[in-house]
């Protein structure tokens, strides 16, 4: 018989080998309309003037506020444990196009 008393709430989560490697990403974009975020990430490399998303990520905007708040407390741990994270003056990129259609209202 299995026991009981387990935790109702928990999740048993599977992380797939191809999935656990993770991907780099050194840039960041992030769009939003009413009802999702999305936030496009890519791997920019120097000198080559294209680049590509590696992977996008759609969010709820209340998911998207949870993520913000867990970054933010897992920022602030690891800074207390290795010091601040120096944040080196903002880089210039050139323009970005993601070969679509300009939004129109």
């Amino acid at each position: 018989m299995e026991n009981q008393n387990k935790n109702s709430n928990e999740i048993n989560i599977e992380l797939p080998e191809e999935i656990a490697e993770g991907l780099y990403s050194n840039l960041a974009i992030i769009s939003h309309s009413h009802s999702e975020f999305v936030l496009d990430f890519i791997r920019l490399m120097p000198n080559i003037p294209k680049a590509k998303v590696k992977a996008r990520i759609v969010l709820t905007p209340q998911h998207a506020k949870r993520l913000l708040k867990a970054l933010s407390d897992n920022i602030s741990k690891y800074e207390s444990q290795f010091g601040m994270i120096q944040d080196p003056e903002p880089q210039q990129f050139p323009p970005m196009s993601f070969n679509t259609p300009v939004a129109q209202a």
